[in-house]
């Protein structure tokens, strides 16, 4: 029989909706006999819910990052009674605005499904817990620590990228026996190796120098002309390329920004070759967002952090300085004198990128997918 599996995010930033396509990918390959749907449930609420809970987040993280911050370890604090009122009234709200989500698993049931954010599956923990659903569910974690959002009983297995943070899922009371260190899911496509020339060739890349990638995200947002032009200015010859992301506006800017002679610059909107860039980058600046950064792992480059969101991304900053495999600029004013060290020492490089290959787990989108469609054959057992 047809197995039916269901891959839920919610597109708070980009990085749970790229982690739950690269679920969604890697469980094709696995099992193309399989009937898979991929949601973002703020597809399935009211605009005002669904601005508050993807909207705000991102205005937060433009206009008030430290905000963001605040409320990220605020929500991280335990409580005297177990689940706390502020809990329980936020699965109200969230209850009442996604009734077209319980709807959708009541009517079509499914055999598993995989989270990649804590809000459904916050809800079917509910659901679970009040014997309305029975659906096993799994949820992946998409940064390099946990948080006590992401811990919602019952559910049958964790995936976190490092054991650290399998281990403040158990310090909540989750069981160590479901908890799972595999990494963030990526698209499969970083598991292929890359010829080196042959990217340099598809992207008109010289490759004679070294080259920098600066990752603006999927949106576009941030400092990206105060980054670019901080690159800009290094007195060693380097290529630069930029990922503007869907913001045309700014690139348009930035192609109008002067460049000087002895630098190479290639502007660039959306593309889908990200992983082809990075397996040609020496160096990525960027966010340390959980995504990106398992990405840049995987192509083994060596990172730059620039402007990290206080909360999830300062902690994501702390693990890759922990091992090695980046260097963080603080101010941008600084961000020459952090980087020309670095690129006329090429046995550091070398070891920056040497962690960031030790790092990396490429194949952690078929990791979690090969340990989840383990819960359908028990059921079927």
């Amino acid at each position: 029989m047809t197995k039916h599996i269901l891959v839920l995010s919610a597109s708070v930033g980009a990085g749970h909706v790229r982690a739950a396509q690269a679920v969604e990918l890697a469980l094709r390959q696995t099992v193309p006999q399989a009937r898979i749907k991929n949601i973002d449930i703020l597809s399935l609420t009211n605009t005002a819910f669904r601005r508050l809970y993807g909207k705000a987040y991102l205005d937060l993280v433009n206009k008030a990052p430290h905000v963001l911050g605040y409320f990220y370890d605020l929500m991280d604090r335990p409580s005297k009674s177990g689940r706390s009122g502020s809990d329980r009234l936020r699965l109200l709200v969230e209850k009442l605005n996604l009734k077209a989500f319980t709807r959708l698993l009541r009517e079509e049931p499914c055999d598993l499904v995989i989270n990649t954010h804590f809000l459904p599956a916050e809800i079917i923990a509910a659901l679970r817990r009040d014997g309305k659903l029975s659906v096993p569910q799994v949820t992946v974690t998409t940064d390099f620590e946990t948080h006590r959002l992401w811990v919602n009983q019952p559910c049958d297995r964790y995936f976190t990228a490092t054991e650290e943070g399998a281990q403040y899922l158990q310090s909540w009371g989750v069981p160590a026996d479901t908890t799972f260190a595999y990494g963030i899911p990526i698209h499969p496509v970083f598991v292929e190796p890359k010829d080196r020339g042959g990217c340099l060739s598809r992207h008109g890349l010289a490759g004679d120098r070294p080259i920098i990638l600066q990752m603006a995200g999927g949106f576009g947002v941030g400092p990206i002309e105060k980054i670019y032009q901080a690159i800009l200015e290094l007195a060693q010859p380097v290529e630069v390329v930029v990922v503007a992301g869907r913001n045309e506006k700014l690139k348009a800017e930035l192609e109008a920004l002067p460049s000087p002679d002895r630098h190479r610059t290639h502007i660039l909107g959306f593309t889908e070759q990200i992983d082809e860039l990075m397996a040609v980058a020496d160096l990525v600046v960027s966010k340390p967002g959980g995504l990106t950064t398992s990405e840049t792992l995987a192509r083994g480059a060596a990172m730059v952090i620039v402007n990290p969101t206080p909360g999830q991304e300062s902690r994501n900053s702390d693990y890759l300085l922990e091992n090695g495999a980046a260097i963080k600029v603080n101010n941008l004013a600084t961000l020459t004198h952090k980087v020309a060290p670095l690129l006329e020492n090429p046995d550091r490089l070398a070891q920056l990128k040497a962690n960031a290959r030790r790092l990396a787990r490429p194949r952690a989108a078929f990791d979690v997918v090969e340990r989840s469609l383990e819960l359908i054959k028990a059921a079927t057992v």
